[in-house]
């Protein structure tokens, strides 16, 4: 039995954790920008870290536990180093996060004062294949939106329809088709650079929006000609499954924040950012260096890009502005796809002679561009939940020789370390509780996609993220709830078995309180996880935005207006407060520097209005596609507490509703008139008068 520590002792064993805790609440006094600071931090994370390891390896292996016993010890034991392994990986980026705002600055001004007519011409690429008009009007008008003269704006459809067509034509922008398919979006913008020609290609995902300043913030990185791609953030206008599951809509950023506002300014330190897919530059001399191209061993022919490009000298330049706002997966369904797709890309480039263990790469690179994080997020998250199980129903300890003492002199400050470091060198961007939960809740499969990929590299197939109205919303995945809730059961059952003597397993009673701890912490992440399991699909068509503005509105055939102030404001609708019309009215909307906008009342009663608008393509639409997305205002969360953030995810555990919901019904696929199979070119029209007159 151990007993029971009394006052000095105790402070004497809990020291290490409170000095860790004193220098993470110090830190910020020195400035978190300093790059003195920040290798403090690391070299502090490293020491506690070194000393965990110095106890891990010396005091905790069960040499004389049998082989089972030590052989479970040792997956225990190889699964925590591959994890330090990739946070190492983690913290060097951190260390050097940088800032290109005030070059983008200069960049922008010097550009400004150029004429129209000496700034080079870009070739904007959308890639679509089968997303609906919803999603691709907003990227199109956005693109042809942007303030710059020399633009040539390109809709690339792998879908040929005859619809997109028409509407590119009728809008001003050109329309490229292919023979066929082969190689999937990287070989559709390989086949429409071999029919354009200026300079610089951007390329945006269908439903990625850019904002009118993207090209006048990031264009002036390419005066370096050693730059060959400048990339931007993936921001979005939605809310992503664990927002919308777990009613954190407006208490929590999205997940990718942490990866796009803090990891890849830290790669871009070590000129090791990468190309994103989307809402990216490059140089076509860049392209034309290694074949003229996107390489397509890989389905994330993204990241092989920028390490063909390394292989070349050019590097990825990375400017963390929101320039551009897209969907993100707005079903269960669609996030899985999504994440099984960069995943598997990313295990495939291990077998490529271009990726990371290939010739040619710097040390630095091909640490940065490992896959491994993907392994060993899954296998750490995954056997942390298993190994209380394994111990309370088999008696077969990870390791040995703990104590309550030494958990707390050598496991809490290197946890506590990783953790304070990582919130403190991430900027605010990276919230522990909700990185685990998603993780884990991914994690049931992802891991058995990477294993297969392992196995398997090649051979699947490219898969389109579902979006707008294809992505239908919500969903459940009973699969993973089935899971979590078993894993839930089985730590409270061996819990209950162990507490009392006549039925206890394990031999090292003294041991339960800290499993039942760990077990405790286990079950409110499988908690959680359980929770996004049942999706909750999006209360409106399209989303909404604050709007205060005063506008006016006629019902038809009545010359007086109403005049009524803005609430909020969507591509379908707007909220007005106000009195004086009825549902079902016909009325037609004014909103200031739009347009007029047909509609009809939907509701109307304690002094609001709901007004939806029709879907007439038409001039105002186009200006409120303008005005919505393309004003660098659409971010839905900007930086938020992490005591707060972590205090709403808790709440979500009986806050958030939960259970099967009733789906929305999907639209049904409608036979769409198809373009023959060849490689059509429908170039863009010249560009507008009022474009070069804006840039002066």
């Amino acid at each position: 039995m151990i007993p029971a520590l009394d006052t000095a002792p105790l402070l004497l064993v809990a020291a290490p954790l409170l000095l860790v805790l004193a220098a993470l609440l110090a830190a910020p006094l020195f400035g978190l920008e300093r790059p003195g600071t920040r290798a403090g931090i690391v070299l502090g994370v490293a020491l506690m870290v070194g000393a965990y390891l110095h106890w891990r390896l010396t005091v905790t292996i069960p040499w004389d536990g049998g082989w089972l016993g030590l052989a479970f010890a040792f997956i225990c034991l190889g699964v925590e180093l591959f994890g330090l392994f990739d946070a190492a990986i983690l913290f060097a980026a951190l260390l050097r996060r940088t800032n290109r705002s005030p070059e983008a600055d200069i960049h922008e001004r010097r550009l400004h004062g150029m004429l129209p007519a000496r700034l080079p011409t870009v070739d904007l690429l959308i890639a679509t294949y089968n997303e609906p008009i919803e999603v691709l009007e907003k990227t199109i008008i956005g693109a042809l939106a942007l303030d710059w003269p020399n633009l040539n704006v390109w809709v690339a459809d792998d879908g040929r329809r005859e619809w997109l067509r028409d509407y590119c034509r009728s809008k001003g922008a050109g329309y490229i088709t292919r023979p066929d398919n082969f190689h999937a979006k990287a070989g559709n913008i390989n086949h429409a650079l071999g029919v354009t020609s200026a300079p610089f290609v951007a390329v945006f995902d269908a439903d990625f929006v850019p904002q009118r300043g993207f090209l006048m913030r990031t264009m002036g990185f390419f005066d370096d000609p050693g730059i060959g791609i400048v990339q931007v953030p993936h921001s979005f206008y939605n809310h992503d499954p664990m927002q919308q599951n777990l009613a954190l809509r407006d208490a929590m950023p999205d997940d990718q924040r942490f990866f796009f506002e803090a990891i890849m300014p830290g790669r871009d330190g070590w000129d090791s950012a990468f190309c994103c897919g989307s809402n990216s530059i490059t140089r076509r001399e860049a392209f034309e260096a290694i074949g003229g191209g996107l390489p397509s061993g890989s389905i994330t022919e993204d990241m092989l890009l920028t390490l063909a490009l390394l292989k070349q000298g050019f590097v990825t330049r990375y400017l963390n502005e929101p320039l551009a706002f897209g969907l993100a997966p707005e079903s269960l369904a669609a996030f899985f796809v999504q994440r099984a797709r960069w995943a598997q890309g990313a295990v495939q480039i291990l077998f490529l002679k271009e990726g990371p263990l290939g010739p040619g790469v710097a040390l630095r690179h091909r640490l940065f561009f490992l896959p491994t994080a993907w392994l060993s997020q899954c296998l750490m998250l995954l056997v942390s939940v298993i190994a209380p199980l394994v111990f309370l129903f088999f008696d077969l300890p990870p390791l040995v020789g703990v104590t309550a003492q030494s958990a707390i002199f050598h496991l809490l400050p290197m946890v506590a370390a990783q953790v304070g470091g990582i919130v403190l060198l991430g900027g605010g961007r990276y919230f522990p509780i909700a990185a685990q939960v998603l993780g884990l809740f991914q994690s049931f499969k992802l891991l058995p996609v990477i294993i297969k990929t392992l196995w398997q590299p090649y051979g699947h197939a490219f898969k389109v993220t579902p979006k707008g109205a294809d992505a239908a919303g919500g969903g459940t995945e009973r699969g993973i709830f089935l899971a979590c809730a078993g894993l839930m059961l089985a730590t409270l059952l061996g819990l209950v078995i162990n507490a009392f003597p006549d039925t206890r397993i394990v031999a090292q009673g003294a041991l339960v309180p800290m499993v039942a701890f760990w077990g405790g912490i286990n079950c409110l992440v499988l908690m959680l996880a359980a929770m996004m399991c049942f999706g909750r699909p999006a209360l409106r068509a399209e989303e909404r935005f604050a709007y205060a503005d005063t506008v006016a509105v006629w019902h038809r055939g009545n010359r007086a207006a109403t005049i009524a102030r803005g609430i909020d404001l969507s591509l379908s609708g707007i909220a007005l407060a106000g009195e004086g019309l009825a549902a079902g009215d016909p009325v037609r909307v004014r909103l200031p520097g739009i347009g007029s906008l047909d509609g009809r009342v939907a509701r109307a009663g304690h002094g609001r209005i709901g007004i939806a608008f029709s879907a007439e393509d038409c001039g105002p639409r186009d200006r409120l596609i303008e005005r919505l997305f393309t004003n660098s205002g659409n971010t839905l969360v900007g930086q938020v507490p992490l005591w707060s953030a972590t205090r709403a995810l808790l709440a979500s555990i009986w806050r958030a509703e939960t259970g099967l919901v009733q789906m929305p019904s999907v639209r049904p696929r409608i036979a769409e008139p198809r373009l023959e199979k060849r490689s059509f070119v429908l170039p863009p029209a010249a560009r507008f008068p009022a474009r070069a007159a804006r840039m002066g």
